[in-house]
């Protein structure tokens, strides 16, 4: 237990450095990023690094793999150097034994980082896309999508609209079962409109089917209008504004994407990427424990061995082509073209399988 709690810590601490290491020069890097990007919106030195401190967590979190790789490198070359592992062995306790304690405290940290991390991620990437939008375009996201349906939200020299829909083709485009409410420039409801169908057409709303109230009229419903169409709603919306507004599955916290998922199928929206992004966080520890085998397959020997420099850079270079393969498969999973299940956990189950492969012929073979 002792000798475990040792490896355990070693471990850790290699792996926090390259963490607090990459955070850093991320943080700078996006620092000028945020820097030249608002310049125009006379964003200054602190709001740089808050814009940055928002907006890092997410590329972190995306190469976690890749850190996990290198601190991985970093301690077993450390063991290497200093002869414990040669120790370790003459104590009676094989290399594939040695592997145990850094393979679950990697499992743990990807437990850790699905459950805790995810989660402060979403909130700092929806809490970034805010403020950049407010920079860049003065206005926040358009659409959201509920248990209730899908809501949209436009404006003009006249005020704002608030759009529900009980469901959407494919790219918002085109709403069943919708209600317009429209606002004025004093925040009251001045008119509400239902419509059956509502196509996006340049510069409006083409509706059919409608029926519209006059909200300032004491009797609205006295007074109400039907028209089957087709009705045009003038809009400032557009399907790239709209599709925008979507986002990236990683800002929605993990446990939030299965109802998430959910909804927006119930809103008549593909949940593909979605789907697809919650079996890669679920495959994630096995991805983080793939990369520790990847390693220790090219760095966990003795340096007097000669061509350390070698087998780190075949250590790097096979980190980085699994996950690439994983970035790839992720891109196929996107499009459809494999299944869900297969683009999220064949890279990983991949890594692992030829990554023991590797470990078992040279410490077996």
């Amino acid at each position: 237990m002792t000798l475990n709690l040792y490896i355990a810590r070693r471990f850790l601490g290699t792996v926090g450095r390259v963490f607090l290491i990459f955070f850093a020069i991320l943080f700078l890097i996006d620092m000028i990023e945020q820097l030249r990007r608002f310049s125009d919106a006379g964003i200054g030195l602190s709001g740089a690094a808050e814009m940055s401190l928002l907006s890092v967590p997410e590329t972190l979190y995306r190469i976690l793999p890749l850190i996990m790789v290198m601190g991985a490198i970093a301690n077993f070359l450390g063991f290497a150097r200093s002869s414990e592992l040669v120790v370790v062995r003459a104590a009676g306790r094989s290399g594939l034994h040695f592997l145990m304690t850094p393979l679950l405290v990697s499992v743990a940290l990807g437990l850790l980082a699905v459950g805790l991390f995810n989660p402060l991620v979403a909130a700092t990437s929806k809490a970034y896309d805010d403020k950049r939008s407010a920079l860049s375009q003065g206005a926040s996201s358009v659409l959201s999508v509920a248990d209730t349906g899908l809501w949209l939200r436009q404006g003009s020299e006249d005020g704002q609209t608030v759009i529900q829909a009980a469901r959407s083709n494919l790219d918002g485009t085109e709403l069943f079962g919708v209600t317009f409410i429209g606002f004025g420039v004093d925040g009251t409801p001045g008119k509400r409109v239902e419509a059956e169908t509502a196509r996006l057409v340049e510069g409006a709303w083409e509706l059919t089917g409608t029926k519209t109230w006059d909200l300032a009229s004491p009797n609205p419903e006295l007074t109400a209008v039907v028209d089957p169409g087709p009705v045009a709603l003038p809009s400032d919306l557009t399907p790239e504004r709209i599709r925008d507004s979507f986002g990236t599955p990683s800002a929605i916290a993990f446990w939030d994407l299965p109802g998430y998922i959910a909804d927006l199928e119930r809103a008549g929206f593909s949940a593909q990427a979605y789907k697809l992004w919650y079996q890669m966080e679920l495959a994630l520890p096995l991805l983080m424990a793939a990369m520790v085998l990847v390693a220790a397959g090219f760095t966990m020997r003795h340096v007097r061995f000669g061509g350390t420099g070698r087998m780190v850079l075949y250590a790097l270079l096979a980190g980085f082509g699994f996950f690439f393969l994983r970035n790839f498969a992720q891109a196929l999973g996107d499009s459809g073209q494999i299944p869900v299940p297969l683009a999220a956990w064949s890279p990983p189950v991949a890594a692992v399988m030829l990554s023991l492969g590797l470990l078992l012929h040279l410490e077996d073979g």
